[in-house]
């Protein structure tokens, strides 16, 4: 059975998918925890990138977190 929060993460993820796109990257959910952490992957022109720690503070953990409050950290994975 589906966590109706992690369905909450991933819609929000597909909110922000097109941003990332324009710039060539793409980020991609891989789990989260019962302490709700959630834990992406950035792809594309993402990976590498010195900019990515800000994307995923600044643009990925900070839209999650708006519009789903109970997450408490956003993490990228390789």
């Amino acid at each position: 059975m589906s966590n109706p929060l992690e369905e909450q993460v991933k819609t929000a993820l597909e909110k922000i998918r097109p941003y990332l796109q324009a710039d060539g990257g793409d980020v991609e959910f891989v789990e989260m925890t019962e302490d709700n952490i959630v834990y992406v992957r950035l792809k594309g022109a993402c990976v590498g990138c010195p900019m990515s720690q800000m994307t995923l503070r600044a643009g990925v953990e900070r839209s999650l977190m708006k519009d789903v409050p109970s997450i408490k950290r956003v993490e990228a994975v390789k």
